[in-house]
């Protein structure tokens, strides 16, 4: 399995990407921006994006949508990583098209699961 997070702290992203990597033996790519985010998807062709929600310059619903109109991208699925995981932002996020919702602080322990739940369920 292959996993593309999209964060633009890097923090987060390396805590991720241990977790993913590490411990759940998922291929991991990380991007800093959501542009990124949308050039790493398209190369790289991932099984899910985990993709933050609020970044400067392009946030995830607009990177979301970006990755939704282009051929290449439109049906990777995308889980986003938020601190606002409130039951109205999860539902418009799961509304633009959003497998599922993750809150930060994530638990390193159980990401890889938490993911690959997610998947079996779609």
């Amino acid at each position: 399995m292959k996993v593309v997070i999209t964060d633009d702290e890097e923090d987060i992203r390396s805590v991720a990407s241990m977790s993913l990597g590490i411990l759940g033996g998922i291929d991991v790519v990380e991007a800093e921006s959501g542009k990124d985010g949308i050039a790493k998807a398209a190369a790289e062709q991932p099984d899910v994006i985990l993709l933050d929600a609020m970044m400067p310059e392009m946030d995830g619903p607009a990177t979301l949508e970006a990755l939704r109109n282009n051929p290449d991208t439109a049906s990777i699925p995308v889980i986003f990583l938020t601190a606002k995981a409130i039951r109205s932002e999860v539902d418009k996020l799961r509304s633009m098209g959003a497998l599922g919702v993750l809150s930060k602080p994530f638990d390193p322990t159980t990401l890889a699961t938490q993911v690959r739940e997610m998947l079996e369920k779609s």
